[in-house]
Order: structure tokens, then sequence, then C-alpha cells
């Protein structure tokens, strides 16, 4: 294999494709993808011609995933924008994919990942920033799932945990990301919990609907980001708020504490507290200390460390920071934070600085930026 080859024809066979009508991103998640089929291809039946094979390969590639776009903003269509309480009615087709997707042949990760690119929609991108890995390795676990359930018969769906982790990482998109799947995603967790009497589900779907609450004060007129502190209280959509604590309260009173019913008990603590200053710091820590144990996942003791930071003071919330990896995503923007808390502006502003640079989306970036600034103009002041 000729990865030097691979390389020097990407710039032209992405050339290829944007003359050909294809926007930018979606030519570069097909051109990985025909790059993936290549490295796998090639050693046993090398092409006369690399660079038609991989023209053709990626534009193959690159109308597959158009296809399955169009389908998805045509489900999409069909729901509000700001989903309604009640029943569900009954179960589509689409909430079937999701669980034929989550094939027993395929590792749960693999699962996710296939699901999300084909029937989710995300891109390569979104989803390995979702995964935490990098591009590359995101496409070539996806192909190897497409390759793994190309010859099996899809009459034995996967499971819920799978489809559960599919349903949050949309909904995650759609609430970070530059994509609105959030309507989406609670739609069909809505589906699924008439569905199925699980308090997993019921938890997810209560986390869903309690940040999806607060999702009209989270952005200011320009566009820019209002922290949780900052938001304007009066504009979260009480109704909303009550139905997901409601639907958090029956779960919780089964005994049977899972990753989301936790998450969804943080959010509830935020949602209950009239100002930012009377937040319940203390039950939140303790609600994390639970998310650590359940799941064991950096992101969790990074957002516990904030906590602490809020509970018991900046000096107590970076100390909990220092156990964790400094390449962590977002914490450099942790680590800035409560440095300002602790009153050290020089330190947080560089830190801000630092932060603003290895942001995932440009609003944070901005976000981030302007903190620095804040901090610089006071001191220089």
């Amino acid at each position: 294999m000729d990865e030097a080859l691979l390389r020097s024809l990407t710039p032209t066979v992405l050339a290829v494709l944007v003359r050909r009508g294809a926007d930018f991103a979606a030519a570069e998640d097909a051109v990985q993808d025909a790059l993936v089929e290549a490295v796998r291809v090639w050693p046993a039946d090398p092409p006369r011609d690399a660079k038609g094979w991989l023209v053709t390969a990626a534009w193959r590639k690159f109308l597959d995933a158009a296809r399955a776009d169009t389908a998805r903003r045509r489900r999409e269509g069909l729901v509000d924008e700001e989903p309604a309480p009640g029943p569900a009615p009954a179960l589509d087709d689409t909430l079937q994919l999701y669980f034929l997707c989550a094939h027993p042949s395929l590792t749960p990760s693999s699962a996710v990942a296939l699901t999300l690119r084909a029937v989710g929609g995300l891109t390569t991108r979104q989803i390995a920033r979702a995964y935490l890995v990098p591009e590359a390795t995101m496409a070539q676990r996806i192909s190897r799932a497409k390759r793994t359930v190309s010859g099996v018969r899809f009459d034995r769906p996967g499971d819920v945990a799978t489809v559960l982790r599919v349903l949050y990482l949309v909904f995650n998109e759609g609430y970070y990301g530059d994509v609105d799947l959030a309507a989406e995603a609670i739609r069909l967790t809505r589906q699924l919990a008439a569905a199925i009497d699980h308090p997993e589900v019921a938890g997810l779907l209560a986390l869903m609907l309690l940040h999806h609450a607060r999702r009209a004060a989270r952005t200011a007129p320009d566009g820019s980001l209002v922290p949780l502190a900052e938001q304007d209280r009066g504009r979260w959509d009480t109704r909303m708020i009550a139905e997901g604590v409601g639907i958090l309260q029956t779960a919780l009173s089964r005994d049977r504490l899972g990753e989301f019913q936790a998450q969804a008990a943080v959010a509830a603590l935020h949602a209950d507290a009239p100002t930012a200053e009377e937040t319940d710091w203390v039950q939140i820590v303790e609600w994390y200390d639970e998310l650590a144990r359940l799941t064991d996942s950096p992101v969790v003791r990074l957002n516990r460390a904030v906590a602490v930071g809020e509970a018991d003071g900046p000096r107590a919330g970076l100390k909990a920071l220092a156990a964790l990896d400094d390449s962590l995503p977002r914490h450099t923007a942790v680590a800035a934070y409560l440095h300002e808390r602790d009153g050290d502006p020089t330190t947080a502003a560089r830190l801000y600085a630092e932060a603003a640079a290895k942001a995932p989306t440009l609003a944070e970036r901005d976000h981030l930026t302007r903190q620095a600034a804040r901090l610089n103009a006071r001191e220089r002041g």
C-alpha cells in the first residue's frame, strides 16, 4: 500500500468532488471514506488508475451520504421545533433502524458510530468529536462496522443500552453542535419511552427535556454563548422542566439508578434553583460522585471538579482538576474559570486564550476569547 500516493491524490480528489457540486465538508467526509476503502481493497486488488478509482469511490460515498441526509431532513420536517409532551405516536421506521444498526455482531462503540453516520445523519468529524478521537480513527471504525454487517441478516435488533447511547449523542450534537437534531432525538426517545418500561429510557428523556428547556436562554441575540450562571431563567421553559422533573422522579423511585438518571438529577438541581447563587452545589457534587462510580468517565470527573469548586471553593476545585489529564477537552477552560474565581486574573486570562485556541466550536471559541479580553482589559485598567 503506497500511503504517499494516497496522500498526494487526496487534494486532487477533493477538488474534483467540489467541482462536481459537493460542499467542502461533505466532500472531505466522502474522500476520507474512500481512502479507508482503498486501504482495505488495494493491497489485494490494486487499481490501474488510482486517481480514477478514488474519484469514483469518493463520489459514490458522497451520493450515499447526500441521500441519507435528505432522508433525515425529511423526517425532521415532520416534527415541531419544540417537542410537545404527552403520549407519543406509534413507532416509525426511524427508531426501528436505530435498533437494527445496533446489531449484536457489532461492538457497542461500533454500533453507535454506524448508527450516527447512517441514520442520525452526523458527519464522521462530528462523531469523532463526540467520542474524543481523531477523525481518521472514527472513519476506520465506521468502515469496519459497515464491513461487519454487510453480509448479515438484520433480524436480530440490538440492545436498548446501545440505542440510548446513540440517541444521547444525537441530542448532544443538536444541543451543542451546528446541526439541529435535538428535537428529533427527543421525539424518538418519547417513542421509546412509550414502548419500553425502562428507568434509563425515562432518565434519558428527562435529561433531554431539562436541557432543552434552557435552549432559548443559551445564546444572546448576536449568537454568542450565555453561560448557565448568566442565563435569564425567565426564558426557561417551565412546562418542559416540570415534565422532565416528573419523569425523573418516577424513574428514581424504582431504585435502579443509571447514568442518564444521575445526569438528569444534576440538570434538575440546576433547573430548581431560582438563581445561580442558590444552586445546591453540594448535592450536585454527590450526584457527580454517583456518575463517576457508574461511568468512570474523565468528562464526568472534569464536571465534578467545577462543582467542587463551587461547593468547597476554587482551591478545592483546582485540586480535583489537578488529578485529571490536562489534554482532556475543556480542561484548560475549567482551569481558567477556577483560577479567575481564586483571584488570579493573569493566569486565568492566559488559560482562557489557550482554551479558545482549542475550542471545538466557533461560538465556544468566541466566548473564551471574550473572557480573556475582559480580564486583560481589567488588568490594564
